[in-house]
């Protein structure tokens, strides 16, 4: 399972988005360094099209896919240098796949800052610039070593793909903030989500009707949570397949340009070396002319090889 570390400044919230992301019952208190182990979540990746295809089945179970989301403690100024635990917290971002970047928009006297303003751009580049200043040194490391042919590539923390979320309050939502054109500038390429965290957790902890209520309420159509979730699944270049019968319609991860064979290793390891063929239809098709056997009648399933190249929103059925 590919992973997605959540890093940012102390006290900018990423404990309380982790805790909505994932329900699991860990400290949020203010105060820095809070986390000092990294918390792991396993998270589902929402997707619609699983109850109408386990509907389409009479499916007994619906099984999503799913992420995980790491929770890595504060990095602070000075973190490449050891400091505020930083060396332990720059090794945890090293093992992930890629990183959301929690930046605080909000202002609140009651939580502080680690450097008592609110000023996003000036936090995203501190984070950039421990992350700069730890790949230097491991470049220099590496200099040092008399045989590196030997050795991996290096793991460069700046490297990794990034999805900022701009952790903003329930009215900057209500109001409809948007970071501005020099903010966007400083996150480059990289994507981004705002939410607010305090809400998303509470929409985590409330019933179905409540939850309605409650985004009526702050003007909002979807849950930000949801939003962070699909998009990071595409930020770490990954597609969603399916498979679908009585037993239970489930969602599985590939990577985007996997051939059919490697994809079905999701399913079990030893489908790709036992692959002979599989049938395929998109779901959206599936539920247009009603199912399976329908499908085999009206000739929308298709028989593929080898050399079939998986699709987002595939239906499958392997043969080994």
């Amino acid at each position: 399972m590919l992973s997605i570390g959540i890093v940012g400044l102390p006290n900018v919230g990423k404990s309380t988005l982790f805790k909505a992301l994932t329900k699991k019952a860990i400290d949020i208190s203010n105060y820095p360094f809070t986390t000092i182990d990294p918390n792991v979540g396993v998270v589902a990746v929402p997707d619609e099209r699983l109850q109408q295809l386990a509907d389409l089945s009479h499916s007994k179970k619906v099984i999503p896919t799913a992420i995980e989301f790491i929770d890595i403690a504060g990095l602070i100024k000075g973190a490449a240098e050891g400091e505020g635990l930083g060396n332990k917290f720059l090794a945890n971002i090293r093992e992930v796949d890629a990183i959301a970047h929690v930046v605080r928009v909000f202002e609140d006297k009651d939580i502080t800052h680690v450097h008592n303003k609110i000023d996003p751009i000036n936090d995203i580049e501190i984070i950039k610039t421990e992350l700069g200043l730890a790949d230097l040194e491991s470049q220099e490391k590496r200099a040092k070593t008399k045989d590196t042919k030997e050795l991996p590539p290096l793991s460069l923390l700046n490297d990794k793909k990034v999805i900022y979320i701009f952790n903003a309050s329930e009215e900057q939502i209500k109001n409809g903030w948007q970071p501005s054109p020099e903010l966007i500038q400083a996150i480059g390429d990289s994507e981004h989500v705002v939410l607010c965290a305090n809400f998303e957790l509470l929409l985590s902890e409330a019933a179905e009707e409540e939850r309605a209520m409650y985004m009526a309420d702050i003007g909002v159509s979807h849950s930000g949570l949801d939003e962070l979730i699909k998009r990071s699944y595409k930020l770490l270049g990954l597609l969603t397949f399916l498979t679908t019968g009585e037993d239970e319609t489930r969602a599985w991860t590939a990577k985007i340009g996997d051939p059919i064979p490697r994809a079905a290793r999701a399913i079990h390891t030893d489908f790709e070396k036992l692959f002979i063929r599989a049938e395929v239809i998109n779901w959206q098709k599936l539920l247009t002319v009603g199912g399976w056997g329908k499908s085999r009648e009206t000739g929308d399933l298709k028989l593929v090889g080898r050399d079939y190249i998986i699709q987002e929103g595939d239906v499958v059925e392997i043969k080994i």
